[in-house]
């Protein structure tokens, strides 16, 4: 039985006529960090955006949970549990630090389980919860990552891109 929670298989993407991606393959298994290296330009966040369905693989196959989510549009994706974090952070400045984080649960009608993973998140990054009810848009660019983790972790993640 294979353990793999993602399974990419021989994945190749194109911007327009500029091949990408090609023949990317690798698995995560449940509780694995996996780490992408390469220089600038090497398609690593293109692998991300392909895994979490921003953009569209050409060829090749991705594997969720045993599911192929090849084609699958992002919010299908995101509903399974599988959540990305793009550079860039892409917080909500104008909204509070504990609205931001809401914004991660807004599916979420059990109120217990929201706070409880609220609780999560301010556990991990306690300067959020010092600061829950200031403006996000005068966080540092440090706290500003903390923030996306944060409102990314919200979801219950089962795997987290990063």
């Amino acid at each position: 039985m294979n353990s793999a929670i993602l399974e990419i298989d021989n994945l190749e993407t194109h911007y327009g006529k500029i091949h990408a991606l090609r023949g990317i393959s690798f698995s995560v298994k449940a509780g694995e960090i996996v780490t992408l290296l390469g220089a600038n330009g090497a398609g690593k966040s293109t692998t991300l955006r392909a895994i979490s369905g921003l953009i569209r693989s050409t060829s090749g196959s991705i594997r969720f949970m045993g599911d192929d989510i090849t084609k699958k549009p992002a919010h299908d994706i995101v509903k399974m549990g599988l959540i990305h974090v793009p550079e860039g952070r892409k917080i909500f400045k104008g909204m509070t630090i504990l609205e931001n984080l809401e914004l991660g649960s807004f599916t979420l009608d059990d109120e217990a389980e929201r706070k409880k993973r609220l609780d999560h998140v301010f556990e991990i990054f306690p300067v959020l919860e010092e600061r829950k009810h200031r403006d996000s848009a005068f966080l540092s660019g440090g706290e500003q990552q903390m923030l996306a983790i944060g409102r990314s972790m919200m979801t219950d993640p089962k795997l987290l891109l990063l």
